[in-house]
């Protein structure tokens, strides 16, 4: 298995809930931690196959750059799985794929910012765009800001990869381009929190609203807070049990479906 980020606190409930059904099944499971970094995930692909695994599973790192090592798996006649993101490459086949669906939790985001805003504002995206997931939460975003809140403009939609540390330097620079900006959307939470950070330290908290994507444990307590408006809630645990479960059913004889998704909630405090 070679997560996208194993840092981030998606992923680590998501492996949580990988492991437990593993051990159900009693499958061994082994983590390899992709950092964000193609080039490094293929090289754990080619680990996994030397190592003759009986099955692969790839958050990938990039979605169309993935497909040579998900050929080169195909060729040594491993399965691959994929959990949260999708491959978009034009070769390598999957079996399955799990995730969440993030056309709807964009919107469900979309939401939650707009009635914060009471439907007037301009606003930023803070983004990851070579990421499938964060593809399809961004247009489902921007298909109901659009729809239901056509007084809200959209002034710029800025890559931050993720991070928590380069969301707060985005956030730095948007604050001062834009002075009057009224909300962001961080499409994961450590790109919202770091979003906050920057805020708080401009003391502008609950000037310039915020909404994040995953519900994780320190979102929820910024959201309870008031420092954050709320967030699209991920279920991590179950796209990792839901992903170990098609593995079975494929090692059973069963055939997964293509594509699993997973509904999201939404979280705007206690």
């Amino acid at each position: 298995m070679s997560l996208l980020d194993l840092e981030a606190q998606f992923y680590q409930t998501m492996e949580q809930g990988m492991k437990d059904q593993a051990a159900t099944y009693g499958y061994t499971i082994a983590f390899q931690d992709a950092n964000h970094d193609q080039a490094k995930q293929t090289s754990q692909v080619e680990d996994f196959i030397s190592r003759r695994v009986d099955a692969i599973i790839l958050s990938p790192a990039d979605s169309k750059a993935v497909g040579p090592a998900i050929v080169e798996a195909n060729n040594a006649h491993i399965p691959v799985f994929t959990a949260d993101i999708a491959s978009t490459a034009s070769v390598g086949s999957v079996v399955s794929h799990v995730a969440s669906d993030n056309v709807q939790g964009g919107k469900v985001a979309a939401d939650l910012l707009g009635n914060a805003l009471h439907g007037q504002g301009t606003i930023a995206i803070i983004d990851e765009p070579e990421v499938t997931s964060v593809q399809d939460r961004v247009r489902g975003f921007k298909q109901e800001l659009g729809a239901k809140f056509p007084s809200i403009a959209i002034v710029t939609d800025q890559p931050a990869g993720g991070s928590r540390k380069k969301a707060s330097d985005v956030m730095d620079n948007l604050m001062q381009q834009f002075p009057n900006l009224s909300g962001v959307f961080g499409i994961n939470d450590d790109s919202a929190l770091g979003a906050l950070a920057a805020i708080r330290s401009a003391g502008k908290v609950g000037k310039i609203k915020i909404v994040g994507y995953d519900a994780t444990p320190e979102a929820k307590k910024a959201i309870d807070s008031g420092a954050m408006v709320g967030d699209p809630e991920q279920h991590p645990d179950q796209i990792g049990k839901l992903t170990i479960d098609q593995i079975h059913v494929y090692f059973s004889g069963g055939s997964p479906p293509p594509k699993l998704p997973v509904t999201v909630g939404s979280y705007s405090g206690k």
